[in-house]
C-alpha cells in the first residue's frame, strides 16, 4: 500500500492499528491521512516514522493527542504536512521539522495557538523549499514570522494568514518584494492592513489569482483601484465587510480583471445597482462569473438582477438580508439563468392592525401573505 485514507474510519483508530500498517506498509508508504484520528497519539507516530521513512505526504488534522514527538527527523523525505487542529504542537515541531525535513513544501498549523515566531523563523531557515504556509488563527504569527518566511522561502506561492490580527502592511510588503510566484493569499481578519498593502501587491504580485481580504475594514477604492489595474489573472476575491469600497471599486474590477470568477462583496454596505451594472455587462463577468455574495447589501435593488441576466456562466448568488430585492426580481432572474442557485431570505415583518385589530405577517420583500 502506498495511500491510506483513514478519515472513515477514525472513531476506530487507535494506536496499535497505526502500528501494525506501518509494519504492513514500511518502506512502500507514501501518503497518509490521520485527519480526525483523536485516539493516535506521539508512541504510534514514533513507530509509524521509524518504519515508513519514505512518507511525503502525512495528514494529522485534528490529532489532538499530538504532541511534540521528534518523529520527523525519520522522515526525511517529508514534504506535505497538515497539523491544522493539533493544539498541543508548539515551536519544538517547527524546530524538529526544520532540522529533519529540509524538502518541506506544503504545511498547515491552523489553530495550532502555541505556535510563535520563533518556530516559524526556525521552519523558514531549514525548509527554504516550502511553497505554502497555511496558519489560520495563529495568533502568535506577526510580522516578523512573516518577513522571516518571506526573505528564506522566495518559492512561497500559497500563504494564508486568516486571523493573524497583529498582521501590519510590513508583513505584506515583505512578502511581496521576495515572493514573486506568490498566487493565493488570504489576509482576511488582519483588520490593521491599509491600502499600502494593496498596492504593493499590486506592484509586485503580478501572479495573484486569490485575494481574501474579508474585514479588512481600512481598504478603500484606491487600494483596489491600484490591484485591478495590475493583477489581471485575478479570479476569485473575498471581500467581505471591506465596508469603505463603493461602486468605483466594481468599476475598476469589471476593467481590470477579465478572469474574475468568484466575487464576495457580502456586507459592503455602498455598493448600488450601479456598481453591479458595471461588473455584470463587462465581459470578464459575462464570459467567467460564476459565483456572486451580495449579502447585506442594503442598497441592491432587482435592478442588479437584471444587470446580471447577461452573466451566462453565473451559478450562485448570495443574496441574503438584501431587504429591497424581490421575489419578482429573483423569478425574472431564474427565468434567464435556470440552473442558477439562489439564496436568498425574505424576514418576515408584523404590519399595522387591520380594521378588526388582527394582524398578519407578510413577507416585507413582496408583500406576500
Amino acid at each position: 500500500w502506498q495511500r491510506i485514507d483513514l478519515f472513515e474510519f477514525q472513531k476506530d483508530v487507535e494506536g496499535p492499528v497505526i502500528e501494525n500498517l506501518s509494519r504492513r506498509c514500511g518502506g512502500f508508504l507514501r501518503q497518509l491521512s490521520l485527519r480526525g484520528c483523536q485516539s493516535i497519539a506521539d508512541g504510534s507516530m514514533k513507530t509509524l516514522a521509524q518504519l515508513c521513512s519514505n512518507v511525503d505526504d502525512l495528514n494529522l488534522n485534528d490529532c489532538k493527542k499530538i504532541t511534540d514527538s521528534r518523529s520527523s527527523k525519520h522522515c526525511p523525505k517529508l514534504q506535505r504536512l497538515d497539523l491544522a487542529s493539533c493544539s498541543s504542537v508548539t515551536d519544538q515541531s517547527l524546530k524538529a521539522l526544520a532540522d529533519g525535513c529540509p524538502s518541506l513544501t506544503h504545511i498547515n498549523v491552523s489553530w495550532c495557538d502555541q505556535i510563535s515566531e520563533n518556530g516559524v523563523e526556525a521552519l523558514a531557515h531549514g525548509c527554504p523549499k516550502l511553497r505554502s504556509f497555511i496558519s489560520k488563527g495563529c495568533l502568535q504569527v506577526n510580522d516578523k514570522s512573516v518577513s522571516c518566511l518571506a526573505q528564506f522561502c522566495p518559492a512561497l506561492e500559497v500563504v494564508n494568514l486568516h486571523g493573524c490580527l497583529h498582521i501590519t502592511d510590513e508583513a505584506v510588503q515583505q512578502l511581496a518584494e521576495h515572493c514573486p510566484r506568490l498566487h493565493y493569499l488570504c489576509l482576511s481578519g488582519c483588520s490593521h492592513l491599509t491600502d499600502t498593502s494593496l498596492i504593493v501587491l499590486a506592484q509586485q504580485c503580478h501572479f495573484l489569482s486569490t485575494l481574501e481580504v474579508a474585514g479588512c475594514s481600512q481598504f478603500t477604492d484606491a487600494g483596489f483601484q491600484a490591484l485591478a489595474r495590475s493583477c489581471r489573472l485575478l479570479e476569485k476575491m473575498d471581500l467581505e465587510e471591506c465596508v469603505l469600497i463603493t461602486d468605483t471599486t466594481l468599476i475598476h474590477l469589471a476593467m481590470g480583471c477579465p478572469r474574475l470568477e468568484n466575487l464576495s462583496l457580502s456586507h459592503c454596505e455602498l455598493i448600488t445597482d450601479e456598481g453591479i451594472r458595471h461588473l455584470g455587462t463587462s465581459p470578464c463577468a459575462a464570459e467567467n462569473l460564476t459565483v456572486l455574495e451580495l449579502d447585506n447589501c442594503p442598497l441592491i435593488t432587482d435592478a442588479s438582477l437584471e444587470h446580471l441576466i447577461s452573466c451566462h456562466n453565473l451559478q450562485r448568488i448570495e443574496l441574503y438580508d438584501c431587504q429591497l430585492i424581490t421575489r419578482a426580481g429573483i423569478r425574472r432572474l431564474r427565468n434567464h439563468l435556470p440552473n442558477i442557485r439562489v439564496h436568498a431570505y425574505f424576514a418576515p415583518v408584523t404590519p399595522p392592525p387591520t380594521a378588526g385589530g388582527s394582524r398578519q405577517r407578510y413577507c416585507r420583500c413582496c408583500a406576500i401573505l
